[in-house]
């Protein structure tokens, strides 16, 4: 007889084969797991233009934030090398003097051995280091003539004195190196971060790169919009004031009219004092000079007259003027009077960022000066060219 066989359920094994339904769907499953893991990576690994602009952007902004923080400690580091040459000088002009006043203190006690005196405890305040721990010991004072005791007055002066320049000089010593080091830091910052950006940049495409430059282009068109619309409403406000005013004439605009001329002395504000012709005037060879130096290259740290970061160029144009300003932004800020930016004129230092970081010279018309970023030359652009948001404060500095 045949042997009786149970019908096999759909779906379970025989022999350690699948049905061909699920056979199918793993070996399916498996020629795409092959598939994954032999594959390149997507194309959405790679970050978009956008993103590179972005992450390129952000890094010339730190770069030059780090750029503001290393001008700190260069400053700070050249002032304190100055002062710890001072204080060393002055260390050994007090120390020679010291000696002197020693000498003298010698001479007298060797003059009283010779003498055959019977003065030991006098001879030794004489040659003591510390006179002055003697000093208070009424029966040796009584012994010293009034010559002696004037050199004993002397020499612990000078001991004193000179004690306190070499821990001055020390304090000095010490201070200069925390700021070499700060400095050595703020350099090494920069670098990375300009590095880290060229590196995005050299990974571009050729179409990348032309795509990249039509976004810079078109951000610029939009910022330049922005400054007309600016410039409307500065000229507007001017005649408003003159329509109610007559007799304070249309000079009296913000910037709006004719600020854009070879001195860019037009367009002081009445209502301000320090806005006056005096302004004016200052302002006038603040602009021509900044003119001048266009097309010259920005450089991080430089102060020119060949190259220019942000607020060294700012603080060069100023100069021209006579005018005197700090070497950093976060200085800078300060050094003058805070005036909004519906009342800015041609002169007045626009600057940018939470943090302070960047700094240009408003020339009018919604337009300034200013030493851009790494790679790029001193340029006119407009001051909304990274958004009216990134505007931090106007200050007239004279």
């Amino acid at each position: 007889m045949a042997p009786h066989r149970k019908p096999r359920p759909a779906g379970t094994r025989m022999a350690g084969i699948r049905t061909p339904g699920l056979a199918t769907a793993a070996l399916t499953s498996v020629a795409l797991l092959s598939q994954t893991a032999n594959a390149a990576p997507p194309a959405d690994d790679k970050p978009s233009l956008e993103e590179v602009e972005k992450k390129v952007d952000d890094l010339y902004r730190q770069a030059e934030s780090a750029t503001e923080k290393y001008n700190a400690a260069k400053e700070k580091t050249t002032k304190q090398r100055t002062r710890v040459g001072t204080l060393l000088d002055e260390v050994a002009q007090r120390t020679q003097k010291l000696n002197d006043a020693r000498e003298r203190l010698g001479s007298f006690a060797a003059a009283q051995y010779r003498t055959g005196a019977s003065a030991p405890d006098t001879t030794t305040f004489l040659l003591a280091d510390s006179p002055q721990d003697y000093f208070d010991q009424t029966q040796l004072m009584s012994r010293l003539t009034d010559h002696q005791k004037d050199a004993v007055d002397a020499y612990v002066t000078e001991q004193a004195a000179t004690t306190t320049k070499r821990q001055e000089a020390s304090q000095s010593l010490e201070t200069l190196t925390e700021s070499q080091s700060a400095l050595k830091t703020a350099k090494a910052t920069v670098q990375h971060k300009l590095a880290t950006a060229r590196e995005l940049l050299s990974k571009l495409t050729a179409e990348e790169k032309a795509r990249l430059a039509a976004i810079e282009k078109e951000k610029r068109a939009a910022a330049d919009r922005k400054a007309e619309e600016l410039a409307r409403q500065q000229a507007a406000a001017a005649q408003q004031t003159a329509q109610q005013d007559p007799a304070s004439g249309t000079g009296s605009t913000s910037g709006a009219t004719g600020a854009t001329g070879s001195t860019g002395s037009t367009g002081s504000t009445g209502s301000t004092g320090s806005a006056g012709s005096s302004y004016s005037t200052k302002a006038g060879k603040a602009l021509a000079f900044a003119r001048a130096q266009i097309g010259k290259p920005y450089v991080w740290g430089a102060t020119g007259p060949g190259s220019y970061d942000c607020s060294g160029f700012t603080q060069a144009v100023w100069k021209a003027a006579g005018v005197t300003l700090p070497r950093t932004t976060y200085d800078q800020v300060n050094a003058g009077t805070t005036v909004s930016l519906s009342n800015i004129q041609p002169g007045d230092l626009v600057f940018f960022y939470d943090d302070i970081s960047h700094v240009g010279l408003y020339i009018g018309n919604g337009m300034m000066i200013h030493a851009p970023k790494p790679g790029a030359y001193v340029r006119e652009e407009s001051i909304f060219y990274d958004g009216e948001s990134a505007i931090h404060s106007v200050v007239r500095p004279a």
